[in-house]
């Protein structure tokens, strides 16, 4: 079942993006009513709209780890062949009708770029089932990283490109999308190790400061 719903062509998402944008009620709406908005496009496809608020200059304050939760219950469900379940207090998640149809259009220009250059190719990394379910297990490991609370350019918009490569990939079952989404996981961890070794460096140099200071004070 998984490899049949991950092959299922999705035409023109950058379309529905703009039609569910022009009819964004005022008071905005909920995460449940946006899902709901993209009907029987699949599972795959909520994991793409669930990156667009971190590919475009706009800040949700505090939705990383929301996002990144939801795009992982995504992934397990395409694993396990469920229904989506999503916790009440994010699917209720309202947000501000601007908001969201800056998003919408955003993503939608995004995405009709990307569609423009995604066929099927390079099958290999698409057609066989633990293939398949290799690239969903990415998206959720990608989705951890999108979570990283680390208030740094780009921790969140490198794993959220990696989700909506691996996603579209699969959709598309285009593999040169997918060999992007395995890169930019690839430079998110080297980025993530960087930062951790200069959290490191950091740390130990404030430390050699500190004993410096107090043993200069001792002698004085």
């Amino acid at each position: 079942m998984l490899a049949n719903k991950s092959r299922i062509k999705h035409q023109s998402f950058s379309k529905l993006l703009l039609s569910i944008a022009r009819n964004i009620p005022g008071q905005g709406m909920t995460i449940r009513q946006l899902i709901d908005q993209l009907g029987e496009r699949g599972l795959l496809t909520v994991c793409m709209v669930l990156t667009l608020p971190f590919l475009i200059p706009l800040s949700i304050p505090g939705s990383s780890i929301p996002f990144g939760l939801a795009i992982i219950l995504a992934g397990m469900a395409l694993i396990l062949n469920r229904p989506l379940w999503l916790p009440q207090g994010f699917a209720d998640k309202e947000i501000a009708s601007d908001s969201l149809k800056y998003i919408l259009e955003s993503g939608a220009k995004l995405l009709a770029k990307l569609e423009k250059l995604m066929r099927p190719r390079f099958l290999v990394l698409t057609e066989a089932d633990m293939m398949i379910r290799f690239n969903v297990f990415l998206i959720i490991f990608s989705a951890f990283l999108l979570m990283a609370p680390l208030p740094l350019p780009l921790s969140n918009t490198i794993p959220a490109y990696a989700v909506l490569f691996l996603a579209a990939g699969s959709l598309e079952r285009d593999g040169y999308l997918l060999i992007a989404g395995y890169l930019l996981i690839i430079i998110s961890l080297i980025y993530f190790a960087v930062v951790a070794l200069l959290g490191a460096v950091g740390m130990e140099v404030l430390f050699l400061l500190t004993i410096e200071d107090y043993l200069g004070s001792l002698m004085a």
